[in-house]
């Protein structure tokens, strides 16, 4: 059986900036606050909403104890409108129709909640692709432990496979769970991508097939 391809979702299928940077800016209104600009917002993306709400809270000099209640906020501001703003990145379709056609078994390893995670993937058209998508919420740890990835490759029926992401999480999951890691390179990432650890970098979907079967071959 060719090798399971393991994405994670915004930054690297996804450029869900804009909803989870509107999400926002509707929960700071609630406590009368000025939004944050997107770039600082998409800064934040990438540990789960957990941190993304601390991180928030921070940079608008909310107090820690109030997190319970805006992390609540947040997310029914978020889904309800989760995907109204995001997009897919080109070539992604492509890219996952190709690899399907080869017999690679797909699956989405994310720190963003299933449940939304899967409403975003549905919304976009994107879900039918995928025979496994586990979130942040789905086992006690999130990445970048590498449970959460190695799980997704038991579901999709091998130990190991290879991971697809955007940022120094992603990089960090993959080498935690032995597996080769391609760097998107137009996502979410904080670092210079030479500072990421990975097999292959790439900047368009469209070379990904390619590049999946160079390295699984």
């Amino acid at each position: 059986m060719p090798l399971p391809v393991v994405f994670d979702l915004d930054g690297t299928l996804i450029d869900s900036a804009p909803d989870i940077h509107a999400a926002v800016a509707r929960m700071l209104a609630t406590e009368g606050l000025p939004p944050l600009p997107l770039d600082v917002v998409r800064g934040f993306i990438g540990n789960g909403v957990v941190v993304l709400v601390e991180r928030v809270m921070a940079a608008s000099g909310i107090a820690a104890a109030e997190h319970p209640r805006l992390l609540a906020r947040f997310q029914a501001e978020y889904d309800s409108s989760p995907s109204a703003l995001t997009t897919v990145f080109a070539g992604v379709e492509e890219a996952l129709a190709t690899l399907t056609e080869r017999g690679h078994p797909l699956g989405v390893c994310t720190n963003k909640p299933e449940a939304t995670s899967r409403a975003i993937l549905g919304d976009l058209g994107l879900l039918r692709h995928f025979g496994t998508v586990l979130g942040g919420d789905s086992l006690l740890h999130r990445k970048p432990r590498p449970e959460p990835l190695l799980h997704s490759f038991r579901q999709l029926g091998a130990a190991r496979g290879l991971y697809v992401g955007d940022s120094e999480v992603d990089g960090e999951t993959a080498l935690a769970a032995g597996v080769p890691f391609f760097l998107f390179t137009r996502g979410y990432r904080k670092a210079e991508p030479a500072e990421i650890p990975h097999r292959v970098s790439f900047d368009d979907h469209a070379a990904l097939p390619s590049l999946v079967a160079g390295v699984a071959s």
